[in-house]
């Protein structure tokens, strides 16, 4: 999560509080909006506690343009 934080303060100059505010609620917006195993792999992603979940991750991400409003190619 540290490295979102330092990205986004890299990218826009935002100072690390409001940063690790931004990261945070995006977090808890995406774990709120996926089912419940995937929310809990979020958690392991972010923290770092876990780099086998990143394929299952990287698999799903796909499921997420609906959350942010676009559609899905048929």
């Amino acid at each position: 999560m540290n490295e979102i934080i330092q990205r986004l303060i890299d990218k826009t100059g935002m100072p690390e509080d409001k940063a690790r505010i931004a990261v945070d609620t995006v977090v808890s917006f995406l774990k709120e909006k996926l089912p419940a195993s995937f929310a809990g792999q979020l958690d392991g992603f972010m923290t770092g506690a876990s780099s086998e979940n990143a394929g299952a991750m990287a698999a799903g991400v796909g499921a997420l343009g609906g959350l942010f409003g676009q559609k899905q190619k048929e």
